[in-house]
């Protein structure tokens, strides 16, 4: 208890200046460390020194490194490579196998990289981030390693046939930002060059072409951005037929210019800024984020466009409109195989897949993949460049994925991999529901559990930010801590997601923010008014923008709410733009340093809108040292604030795991065991 009064003088002296608790944001200061590591041993022990947290972290570890769940797949050359972690391999393994050996039963893999061994040779906490195969031959890939989980990542050339990195190969040292194959000996590179070369957001606004044996420093310049842009980064585009280098540049979250290199120029490609381009193979793929009036056509905001990208760059481009969106319909994703065009559809957030057929002629539509209820359904190219063959995945909130192989013109799916269920599902029921704002939006929800004569511990999750939808997905976590327990589990499609398209996310963007909150109250007052649930009994979690949301529900609505978990979140509203990434989303919640702008953030604020004289729910709140996307000090000053205010927060500080909040299978059961654990020891008291 010394040490804790100790950590607790120092939060309340603090530092000279208008928030004494900014001394936090030094995130490997050792008095901040000392002040997380005090405040995370006694969430520790509150939380995760029982019986029933064991055997609760014990069973979502079994669920992660189950040898049942679905080894996902991606063609490079003739092989299909996973990465894949167990009980054995917790950082994990790359490995590889034929389609035919892939499709048994017990494929025997053929081990690739192994990130444990790795991780104990070299003396360091490796996270996999994924692998840059040079085309076409593919012996030859650029490797990402992140220290801990970071966003931040080392690249270094790997030998595919020799299994071992190159000696004297192409290496970077740490930094945000990508490399990419341009050729065998060629690189094109965005990183920390040095001064200057990084944006305001922290990611790189260089763009450098660096050939093998040449001093990085000495790389040639490319393109440069703006340090006010959010990043610029390189894409190269390879068919058997074509290489395209293109140049990203990102001014703000949701506004780009592309440019492709022509002969030794880099011509703009003409679209409307706003826009979601996609380049693929000789396709130029737009979907629009706003209207858009091209050679005497007028396209709705929300539409999917193609074209050739060749003709489009000499002028003669004529878009095909693949889908066209209503009021109650958004594209979710979009792929192609060798002669057809794959595009997601969302209507009333439930899914349906058009499938069109490509030729000199343009596009025909061919069909339309139905979902069973409310399943999820996505797909992806088994070999996009040889064949019509295509993965479709299925599953739902209670139906474990299922992973089949399907062929334009054939009739029968091949089962390819079934996942195992975790939880019992017995007369457990999805049902989607409808509520209104305060501004009368209609607003959808989907709610999972059993029938029940009275209310129950309910949890309500939201995001509602960056156009992320929120869909029926399987999670062996939630129905071991939750459903199988007797609980409700709730998901809300509020405004800032992308369930309705464009519209649906720019209507809580900035000024507007609020309406996603107003969205998710709605919500949480329909389960009360249903009789789904109490206060008392309702909770809710979130992450990163979720945790902004479920901060905002602990200052704005208290009264509704039984325990709130907040997960590496923004709360700082005041400082976010200074801290790590943030610059990069001021398109989404504003510029807290224009005061007319600050005016409105302030009133979604978490940090600034905590007040002693109210009653709030206890709250759980968590975050990673290594998050380098979110800044850790969001988390750590508000529960300094509430400590200050002797309010009831809990407070855990992962060391490892980025914006992940954890770097393996078994940190990923503990944190979500604490949460878990947490909500339910308050919400179930009224039930005991």
């Amino acid at each position: 208890m010394k040490k804790l009064a100790l950590m607790t003088a120092l939060v309340l002296a603090g530092n000279a200046g208008a928030d004494p608790f900014e001394w936090l944001e030094a995130v490997t200061d050792a008095e901040a460390i000392a002040w997380a590591e005090t405040h995370s041993d006694i969430a520790r022990a509150e939380l995760a020194s029982n019986d029933a947290f064991s055997d609760l972290e014990r069973r979502i570890l079994d669920v992660l490194d189950s040898d049942e769940n679905i080894a996902y797949v991606t063609k490079r050359g003739d092989h299909y490579y996973n990465f894949w972690r167990d009980a054995e391999h917790p950082r994990g393994i790359l490995r590889r196998a034929a389609l035919a050996e892939y499709q048994k039963a017990d494929p025997i893999w053929d081990l690739v990289l192994d990130v444990d061994a790795l991780a104990r040779q070299e003396g360091e906490n490796w996270v996999y981030r994924g692998a840059a195969f040079l085309q076409p031959g593919y012996e030859l890939a650029l490797v990402v390693l992140s220290r801990g989980g970071a966003d931040a990542t080392v690249v270094r050339e790997f030998d595919v046939t020799k299994r071992a990195f190159v000696e004297g190969g192409f290496e970077l040292p740490e930094s945000k930002g990508a490399a990419a194959w341009l050729d065998q000996n060629t690189l094109v590179v965005g990183r920390d060059f040095g001064p200057g070369t990084l944006t305001d957001s922290g990611y790189p606004r260089t763009i450098k072409r660096w050939q093998r044996g040449e001093a990085l420093e000495n790389a040639k310049a490319l393109f440069e951005g703006e340090s006010s842009d959010v990043a610029a980064f390189a894409q190269v585009v390879w068919t058997p037929e074509r290489t395209d280098l293109v140049i990203h540049r990102s001014i703000d979250f949701y506004t780009r210019e592309r440019f492709v290199q022509v002969d030794d120029e880099f011509v703009r490609v003409a679209v409307p800024d706003d826009a979601a381009v996609t380049i693929d193979r000789d396709w130029l793929i737009v979907e629009l984020k706003s209207d858009w009036r091209f050679a005497g056509e007028v396209y709705p905001s929300g539409a999917l466009l193609v074209t050739s990208l060749e003709r489009f760059l000499n002028g003669r481009g004529k878009f095909s409109m693949l889908y066209e969106p209503s009021a109650t319909t958004a594209v979710s994703g979009y792929m192609a195989t060798a002669s057809h065009f794959f595009v997601n559809v969302l209507d009333n957030v439930k899914n349906e897949i058009h499938v069109w057929r490509s030729s000199d002629a343009g596009f025909e539509h061919r069909s339309v993949i139905g979902a069973d209820g409310f399943q999820t359904l996505s797909v992806s190219a088994v070999d996009p460049h040889e064949s019509d063959r295509f993965f479709l995945q299925t599953t739902d909130f209670v139906t474990p994925p299922t992973f089949e192989m399907r062929e334009i013109g054939k009739n029968e799916p091949i089962v390819v991999k079934q996942a195992a269920h975790h939880f019992d599902t017995t007369g457990v029921a999805i049902e989607q529901h409808w509520t209104v704002s305060k501004d009368g939006t209609r607003v959808p929800y989907f709610q999972v559990g059993r029938s029940s004569d009275g209310p129950a511990p309910t949890l309500l999750y939201g995001y509602g930010g960056f156009e992320i939808s929120l869909l029926p997905s399987y999670s062996g976590s939630v129905g071991i801590s939750w459903l199988e327990r007797g609980g409700v589990y709730v998901v809300a499609n509020i405004r800032g997601g992308g369930e309705f398209g464009p519209a649906w996310h720019q209507a809580a963007l900035k000024e507007n923010r609020p309406r996603a909150y107003e969205d998710f109250i709605a919500v949480a007052e329909d389960l009360v008014a249903r009789g789904v649930t109490t206060p008392n009994q309702l909770g809710t979690s979130g992450g990163s923008n979720g945790g902004l949301l479920t901060g905002n529900m602990l200052t704005m609505r208290p009264d509704l709410f039984g325990a709130i978990v907040s997960a590496v979140p923004l709360l700082d509203m005041q400082r976010y733009s200074h801290l790590l990434a943030g610059a990069s989303w001021m398109a989404e919640y504003g510029d807290p340093d224009d005061p007319e702008q600050w005016r409105y953030i302030r009133a979604f604020s978490p940090y600034h809108n905590v007040r002693a004289d109210t009653e709030y729910p206890p709250v759980l709140i968590t975050t990673s040292t290594r998050d380098d996307r979110v800044h850790p000090g969001h988390a750590r000053k508000m529960v300094a604030k509430m400590k200050q205010m002797e309010h009831d927060v809990t407070y855990f500080e992962n060391t490892e795991g980025g914006h992940a909040g954890a770097a393996d299978n078994r940190q990923r059961a503990f944190m979500s065991a604490l949460s878990y654990s947490f909500l339910w020891n308050n919400l179930a008291e009224e039930n005991d």
